[in-house]
């Protein structure tokens, strides 16, 4: 067992982390470590195990024997417990330049435990142009034991300055089989209900696992894909785009309400609220307004963020539906990601043609650039829903 055993289907990219993680040792004996370089970009689709890769590649800079799996290096970069590791995971809905320079001068520090300090950067496209241009220069200018792993769905999503100085490392879209075959033999999952989950999750690792094993995300599943069929008038689409966008609040607000609660009250903790003595507690709680009202600011941002996300997933839903629609009315031989729903699917390929079909997925793919732009949800969904209802 090594820590790139869980990346599935990712041969290549492993080989070549691999390789690096033994560069990595010459540059620790003195070396030149030719293979090795302080800045990695880690791309591919949702899915593909982007982060899951940068961490097992950290693991194995860190651990003696190139990522064994077993060792206490091993396990604590592999739980995120290392103390030369800092990840990053931007919460709002960017990064900004001031988070960026305080990483920085984190990153700037020697490791403690004598080997790398890694820096993994999850989702490093949401850095802002002012955030990207300070990752700039600590890319351009590391500290001889820094390595940056940063990670994004495609390359052309972060600054051509920094894929320069970057080693790209490409993930590719699991097959149905070798994503059922891991929910079967790690989550013991019946094969049949692998297959279902691996299939409709087209790949997605994680998406996959949470539709074989969670109930309520079958149920919001079936919820998205029933839209199609709903669709008869105005009004039935001013409803849908309406469950839809309240779906994905209600999603946000129980993602979020625990969280925010805990961060308020340990941050109210900290400047003093509930001290005794004359004076001391008011006095440092209005100290701290200006740190609550920052921390208010980035919940908002992060419930946003997820309310975002949850919308997009539900669209790539649809996107999967109509996707699987012209494969039928082409006659395509590919494997449907919705066969569950064959019957639905084949009722909607005999009534329109390959052309409507395609003019729905663009209006889909429209609303995912309204609602990256900021546009109201509601009246983005809703603009989409009327281009879906057939004519």
């Amino acid at each position: 067992m090594t820590v790139f055993d869980d990346l599935v289907g990712q041969d290549q990219a492993v080989a070549a982390l691999s390789r690096a993680a033994a560069a990595a040792d010459e540059v620790i004996g003195g070396g030149r470590g030719a293979g090795m370089t302080h800045a990695w970009l880690f791309t591919g689709p949702p899915g593909s195990g982007r982060e899951e890769a940068a961490r097992a590649f950290a693991a194995a800079l860190m651990c003696p024997d190139r990522g064994c799996g077993h060792c206490d290096q091993c396990h604590q970069v592999l739980i995120g417990s290392h103390p030369d590791l800092e990840t990053v995971r931007p919460a709002g809905l960017s990064y900004s330049v001031k988070q960026t320079r305080e990483l920085i001068l984190r990153a700037a520090g020697a490791p403690t435990q004598g080997r790398w300090r890694v820096i993994l950067f999850e989702a490093a496209d949401r850095a802002t142009e002012s955030a990207a241009n300070a990752l700039l220069k600590a890319i351009e200018e590391p500290p001889p034991r820094t390595v940056w792993l940063l990670c994004a769905p495609a390359p052309d999503d972060l600054m051509i300055t920094i894929r320069s100085r970057s080693r790209l490392v490409t993930l590719a879209t699991p097959t149905t089989e070798a994503v059922a075959h891991v929910l079967a033999t790690r989550d013991s999952v019946p094969w049949e209900t692998a297959r279902f989950a691996a299939r409709a999750a087209q790949g997605h690792i994680s998406r996959a696992r949470a539709l074989a094993l969670d109930e309520d995300v079958r149920r919001r599943r079936e919820a998205v894909l029933s839209i199609p069929r709903s669709l008869t008038g105005v009004g039935e689409c001013v409803s849908a785009a309406e469950r839809l966008v309240k779906t994905a609040e209600e999603e946000a607000a129980a993602a979020t309400a625990a969280l925010n609660e805990s961060e308020t009250s340990d941050l109210r903790k900290l400047y003093g609220e509930g001290s005794t003595g004359k004076g001391l507690n008011r006095g440092l709680v209005r100290g701290g307004a200006g740190a609550l009202k920052e921390l208010e600011d980035r919940q908002k941002s992060r419930a946003t963020r997820i309310k975002r996300d949850s919308l997009d997933a539900a669209l790539l839903e649809l996107v999967s539906f109509y996707r699987d629609v012209v494969v039928m009315q082409l006659g395509a031989q590919v494997e449907l990601a919705n066969d569950d729903l064959r019957f639905e699917l084949d009722q909607l390929a005999k009534g329109s043609t390959p052309e409507e079909t395609l003019r729905r997925i663009d209006a889909i793919m429209l609303c995912r650039e309204r609602l990256d732009a900021n546009v109201n949800p509601q009246i983005a969904v809703e603009a989409m829903m009327l281009s879906l209802r057939s004519p």
